[in-house]
C-alpha cells in the first residue's frame, strides 16, 4: 500500500452526547483520520493522479497552488511523497501550525495579505503561474473539477453506504465548495429528496478558518448554488463553542470548520423529527489551531 491508498473510507461517527434529546442523532465523517489529518487529502490526491494521467504533471515541475491551509498541507505531503517539489501562496494569518507542517514537508510558502484572505492568495498564485506556467502544474482548487469528483467518488457514496441509503440530510461549510458540491451531487444521484444545506459563517469579517462567506468572496468555479436547499449561518463563537464541545463531551479533537459544520447540523436538526438522519464533516484535527485563542482561558 502506498500514501495515497491510504486516504478515504473514514468512519461516520455518531455526536450522541451533542445531539438533543428526541431529535435526530447527527452524524459526522472523520476526515481527521486520513494521513495528513484533514478531508483534503482527497481533492489534493484526485487533482494530483489526474495531473499526472494526463500529462500535466511530470518529473521537474512544481505543484503551485492558494490555499488557506489545508489543502496546502495535503499538496505538500503528497508531493514529498511522490517526489515533486510544491509551492503555495497562503493568507499570513493562516495558523502557525499550518505553516510549520507545511514547511515539515518541504513546501516553499508565500504569505500573502490577512486582510485579502484566501482570495488574495488565490489572485496572487494565478498571477505566479501565468508568469512561467511551463514552470508549474497549478490545480487551481477553486476550479479543479476534480476536486469535487474527489468527494462524488468518496465521501459521499461512503456517506450514503454507512447511513445504509437513510441518510436525509447533508450540512457542510463552503471553502472551495468541492466538499459540499461533491457530495450533494452523488446524495442526490442517490436519491434526489436527500437535502443538502449549505452552512455560512454570518459576517464577511469572521473567524472560521477554511470557509468563505459566499456573498462577500470570489466564487470558486465549481460552486453551483442552485445545488443548494438552504443555508444556516453560524457565528464565529458558535464554531468555537462547538469546538469545545466535541473536545469535552465527545472526546473529538478538531479543527473550527468542523465546529462550524456540526454547529449547523445541529441547527439543522433541531427541526427535524427523529426519523430524520443528518450528516457532517469534521474537516481536519485540532492540533493546527493550538497557538490561537480558540482554548486561551478554557481549562
Amino acid at each position: 500500500m502506498n500514501l495515497i491508498q491510504t486516504i478515504g473510507n473514514t468512519p461516520l461517527l455518531a455526536l450522541e452526547r451533542l445531539s438533543d434529546p428526541g431529535k435526530p442523532v447527527v452524524y459526522a465523517k472523520a476526515e481527521f483520520m486520513n494521513p495528513s489529518g484533514s478531508v483534503k487529502d482527497r481533492a489534493a490526491a484526485n487533482m494530483i493522479r489526474e495531473g499526472i494521467a494526463n500529462g500535466n504533471l511530470v518529473s521537474g515541475k512544481t505543484i503551485l497552488d492558494a490555499t488557506s491551509g489545508n489543502t496546502g498541507i495535503a499538496y505538500a505531503m503528497l508531493g514529498a511523497s511522490l517526489g515533486f517539489r510544491v509551492k503555495l501562496f497562503l493568507p499570513a494569518n493562516a495558523s502557525a501550525e499550518r505553516k510549520q507542517i507545511m514547511r515539515a514537508f518541504g513546501a516553499e510558502i508565500v504569505e500573502t495579505d490577512s486582510l485579502e484572505g484566501s482570495d488574495g492568495a488565490y489572485l496572487a498564485a494565478l498571477d505566479e503561474y501565468r508568469k512561467d506556467p511551463d514552470r508549474y502544474f497549478y490545480p487551481d482548487q477553486y476550479n479543479n473539477p476534480a476536486n469535487w469528483k474527489a468527494h462524488f467518488e468518496g465521501t459521499g457514496r461512503e456517506i450514503f453506504e454507512q447511513t445504509e441509503g437513510r441518510v436525509t440530510h447533508f450540512v457542510a461549510s463552503t471553502g472551495t465548495s468541492g466538499t459540499l458540491m461533491g457530495v450533494a451531487k452523488r446524495l442526490k444521484q442517490e436519491n434526489p429528496d436527500i437535502k443538502v444545506i449549505a452552512v455560512q459563517p454570518d459576517s464577511p469579517m469572521h473567524g472560521i478558518e477554511g470557509t468563505k462567506h459566499m456573498a462577500s468572496t470570489i466564487h470558486p468555479g465549481i460552486y453551483e448554488p442552485s445545488i443548494l436547499d438552504g443555508v444556516v449561518e453560524v457565528s464565529t463563537e458558535e464554531a468555537y463553542l462547538t469546538v469545545r464541545k466535541l473536545a469535552q463531551e465527545e472526546g473529538i479533537f478538531v479543527g473550527i470548520s468542523s465546529g462550524a459544520n456540526v454547529a449547523g447540523a445541529l441547527k439543522v436538526s433541531e427541526k427535524l423529527d427523529g426519523k430524520a438522519v443528518v450528516a457532517t464533516v469534521l474537516c481536519d484535527n485540532g492540533f493546527r489551531y493550538l497557538s490561537g485563542d480558540l482554548w486561551e482561558d478554557r481549562q
